[in-house]
């Protein structure tokens, strides 16, 4: 936090990134007031994460090719475009689950570009031995918002409806574009790289799939996204047809999550070495497969939400874990483009796995599904567990040394 850009930053995405949790919460929301369907929810999910499977390696490409400050800039501003105009259609009573599945694929396509470029956009606001906690601090903020933001989505459906939480989104994004026009960021030699967008992708990939400790961490996090993390699509159905809570108590379920989630990412931030991290994802992953299991299979509103708040802190370590695994290793002249390969494996996969997780769903019910995923996530841990860290347990996470928390 010595960093002003980075003060800047932290305090513009808090504000708005409450706002695109409240949209988020809406949307899901809203979609099954209207269908009351598994499968849609599914397809929804499906339309909001599969952009970046097919243009996060042209985020990549722009994130080292052009200037990152313009192009997260530009990232917020359109969003900010798309969350008015789903507030106009939802006051206007014009909204069709058509339309809220086209919105929800327009701002995967804008994320497919912002999370690459944001991501690598983080070394150019901190020193590089600054990077890890940046992350974490970066992670905490955003799981901070996730638990403000559903809170406040959950009231506002009860008593406003949808409609005020997708105004209120795009009123957020003001901040964030002030923080940004105000930060002051050196100019960087920006090295042109031949090839297509395509070709650049593949040199990152190749660069992660060659370094074991950086493989193995994307392919349990790509299982993570999959599988793990589908719990928040049915978490409406939990809500209304199990937990029988309503508005208030989804909004309160997606928080708890991120109650969870912020102490992760503070206890991540809080680390004073980054050793050992290869142990933490594993057991992480482990835990967060028991949690999605016992939460499927309970009906005591309270203690679903317990298993929330566990499910919620160990995927934002595992997470964090992986993030700082990944950027340690990564040369700067290839970080947009490898940044552009996790944010693929991580958030790319995820359309896929709502589609999975809709159709299964409409066959065996939610709680089932969300069953089948704990357990094979458990699977995935355990061999991660005995092929990874056991082979490898004084593996640094870096090549050279250590990274030092400031």
């Amino acid at each position: 936090m010595q960093h002003r850009n980075f003060q800047l930053f932290i305090a513009g995405q808090l504000i708005s990134l409450i706002g695109t949790w409240m949209q988020s919460t809406a949307q899901l929301w809203l979609v099954y007031q209207l269908t009351g369907s598994a499968a849609l929810l599914g397809v929804f999910g499906f339309a909001n994460q599969v952009p970046i499977l097919f243009l996060a390696s042209v985020g990549g490409y722009v994130g080292d090719r052009y200037n990152r400050h313009f192009g997260v800039i530009a990232t917020q501003a359109v969003s900010m475009i798309l969350a008015f105009s789903l507030a106009a259609l939802t006051f206007a009573q014009a909204i069709k689950v058509w339309e809220l599945i086209l919105v929800a694929f327009l701002v995967g396509v804008v994320n497919a570009f912002d999370v690459p470029i944001r991501q690598a956009f983080l070394v150019q606001m901190v020193v590089k031995d600054d990077l890890p906690n940046a992350i974490a601090l970066n992670s905490s903020i955003f799981n901070g918002a996730r638990v403000v933001g559903p809170a406040i989505a959950g009231f506002a459906l009860a008593w406003k409806g949808p409609a005020w939480c997708f105004l209120l989104n795009g009123i957020s994004f003001l901040a964030v574009l002030a923080a940004l026009l105000a930060m002051r960021i050196d100019k960087i030699t920006v090295k042109k790289h031949l090839g297509s967008p395509f070709q650049n992708f593949i040199q990152g990939f190749r660069f992660a799939m060659s370094d074991m400790p950086v493989r193995s961490s994307l392919l349990l996090l790509s299982l993570l996204s999959l599988l793990g993390l589908q719990y928040s699509v049915f978490l409406p159905i939990f809500a209304v047809d199990i937990l029988h809570r309503g508005a208030k108590g989804y909004g309160m379920l997606m928080s708890t999550a991120g109650i969870g989630a912020v102490l992760g990412a503070l206890y991540f931030a809080g680390r004073s070495t980054y050793k050992g991290l290869a142990r933490w994802i594993a057991g992480t992953s482990l835990l967060c497969g028991v949690g999605l299991v016992l939460f499927s299979q309970s009906g005591v509103y309270w203690f679903s939400a317990a298993v929330l708040l566990v499910v919620g802190f160990a995927a934002t370590v595992q997470m964090a874990a992986t993030n700082t695994t990944v950027q340690s290793r990564v040369p700067d002249e290839l970080r947009g483009r490898v940044m552009a390969v996790y944010a693929t494996m991580f958030m790319g996969v995820q359309p896929v796995g709502s589609l999975i997780a809709g159709f299964i769903a409409k066959h065996i019910g939610a709680p089932k599904t969300l069953t089948v995923f704990g357990s094979v996530l458990i699977a995935g841990g355990l061999v991660f567990l005995f092929r990874v860290v056991m082979r490898l347990p004084q593996q640094p996470v870096a090549p050279s040394a250590p990274v030092q928390a400031s």
